[in-house]
């Protein structure tokens, strides 16, 4: 199938989304501190996206996709395939709705994100990151079960869900009489990047939006230079376990490529100086991957002078050994 066939979610979605996210998902804050504006000599907010269920985004699009599952259909239950966040999204999703779940997760994701995906009541199914494919792997689950497969990115319920997300964004920035100018955003599979781009871009159609990804695994950059969908060659190597998705998904970078289009990459040193300043100088919890887009601004790979700009704290699920690590080493 290609990308002309499948659905490309649009603002109505994501406003659909938040209707059916209302009373369920956290409507986390957006943080402002005077010395992160002194600090980058604007005005500063982050979307603290840590505060949500499981500590990350995920669980928007999780939900919306999963709680949009027929009733007859979900004694079979999902499957999904994720580092982490997605996996205990789902998981939080479907045991809000009582369905079984099994997640098929890398043998190296932190183990706190595979703990706390048991916890949530899902089967946990390790795989080689390196050697096994694992969406084979989830597919093929799904189809012995007859479970719906939850995709982690490359999905229109799935972005929808994540698009509420730049739909606070606006709303919260509005009752202060502000507008988002300059908006970055961590990207792998580019489902975040792309709701958040929908949910912004209906009201705030010149906001300046920017991916941020780690060196090395800066898919979604390269695809906007050449205009086509570019892999990494490396499926794992840097801290942010988050961010290390093979290529972006189609219907996400059909939409990032069109209301986005550029991006920065920030090295891994930086990214843990990012997760050091924030939990230090703000008092926040932030993993590597969550951390990206605040690494970006911090190591001035953006002009944010006088503007009014916005970076999203995607999750704060970070291994307590690396966090502890990060902190020794400065």
């Amino acid at each position: 199938m290609n990308i002309e066939t499948k659905i490309i979610p649009t603002f109505a979605d994501v406003e659909a989304a938040a209707r059916k996210l209302d009373g369920v998902a956290v409507r986390t804050p957006l943080l402002n501190f005077p010395v992160l504006d002194e600090l980058l000599g604007a005005r500063v907010f982050l979307k603290a996206e840590t505060m949500q269920r499981m500590g990350a985004f995920k669980f928007r699009g999780a939900y919306n996709k999963v709680s949009s599952i027929p009733k007859e259909r979900r004694a079979a239950g999902v499957v999904a395939f994720s580092s982490g966040n997605h996996a205990q999204g789902v998981a939080a999703a479907a045991k809000l709705l009582n369905m079984p779940a099994v997640i098929v997760m890398p043998s190296d994701a932190p183990l706190p994100k595979r703990e706390r995906t048991a916890a949530l009541g899902a089967e946990v199914v390790l795989y080689d990151r390196d050697k096994e494919d694992r969406e084979a792997i989830a597919r093929a689950i799904a189809d012995k079960k007859g479970a719906v497969l939850v995709p982690p990115y490359d999905d229109p319920l799935i972005i929808a869900g994540q698009g509420t997300l730049g739909l606070e964004i606006v709303e919260d920035l509005a009752r202060l009489n502000l507008k988002p100018e300059i908006v970055v955003v961590g990207a792998s599979g580019g489902g975040l990047a792309a709701g958040t781009a929908l949910g912004i871009k209906a009201a705030v159609p010149d906001a300046d939006i920017w991916t941020a990804e780690p060196e090395g695994f800066d898919d979604t950059l390269r695809s906007f230079k050449s205009g086509k969908r570019e892999s990494n060659a490396r499926m794992s190597g840097t801290i942010c376990d988050a961010l290390m998705t093979h290529m972006p998904g189609e219907i996400t970078f059909a939409i990032n490529s069109k209301l986005i289009g550029k991006g920065v990459s920030a090295s891994d040193e930086e990214t843990g100086r990012a997760v050091v300043f924030a939990f230090k100088e703000l008092k926040l919890v932030v993993e590597p991957g969550g951390a990206i887009g605040l690494a970006a601004l911090l190591a001035g790979k953006l002009d944010v002078k006088g503007k009014v700009v916005v970076a999203i704290l995607s999750g704060g699920n970070i291994d307590p050994a690396l966090l502890c690590r990060l902190l020794l080493a400065t």
